[in-house]
């Protein structure tokens, strides 16, 4: 930590991006009671399954502190919460990963709902994930309609009819790219499917998801 971050911590304390206590350490990315007490997904529980996707890694599970942190997080909007989010990520990725990647990408909001929020919180987790990992970064879709958000659909067919012909392609050849493409929660898997089929449709040889949290039925 330089003298600068130093400065920047006794004017703003680096709080638990999960219960805002204030950190005592604030080289930890969460305190030690949600340290202990978050549903944490380890081994063979961070891989998820999603169709169109090689598999989703998540740190953590969809309940208890997790909803009302990312809820924070996008809404109206704490980037500050951006950046333990992503080491969480990037150290789940690093511990149950066991093939390379090339690159690391996000599924972008919107210019409209970016321009609204003044960030956008998948992009904020794969460029702090990337830096964490050591991977080059690059945003290689596009939101071109603005659909209506997929949280109030319960329904999974519901869900792939909302997001089917929203993103687009920035890039045209991905040939023999194995990419890691990040959101911030999987739940029925729709739009990182949708996303990693135009990935696979240019060429690209994998893609993995990474998500901060994923929800379960069960």
């Amino acid at each position: 930590m330089n003298l600068w971050e130093s400065f920047l911590d006794l004017l703003f304390p680096p709080k638990c991006p999960f219960c805002q206590r204030i950190l005592e350490d604030p080289r930890a990315l969460v305190c030690p009671d949600c340290q202990g007490e978050l549903p944490w997904l380890q081994g063979a529980e961070a891989l998820r399954a999603v169709e169109g996707l090689e598999g989703c890694l998540s740190p953590l599970a969809y309940r208890d502190r997790v909803p009302e942190a990312v809820r924070r997080y996008k809404f109206p909007g704490d980037p500050s919460c951006g950046a333990p989010f992503g080491r969480l990520m990037a150290q789940c990725a690093r511990d149950s990963l066991r093939e390379p990647v090339d690159l690391v990408t996000w599924t972008p909001l919107s210019r409209a709902r970016k321009r609204k929020r003044g960030f956008d919180q998948a992009e904020l987790l794969a460029r702090t994930a990337a830096k964490e990992l050591g991977l080059p970064v690059r945003p290689l879709l596009e939101k071109v309609r603005n659909n209506g958000p997929q949280s109030p659909l319960e329904d999974e067919a519901a869900r792939r009819a909302n997001v089917r012909g929203v993103y687009r392609l920035r890039e045209e050849d991905l040939s023999g790219l194995r990419i890691l493409l990040v959101d911030d929660v999987v739940t029925t898997g729709s739009t990182l499917g949708e996303c990693g089929r135009l990935l696979r449709d240019a060429g690209a040889e994998a893609v993995w998801g990474l998500t901060l949290a994923q929800a379960r039925k069960n």
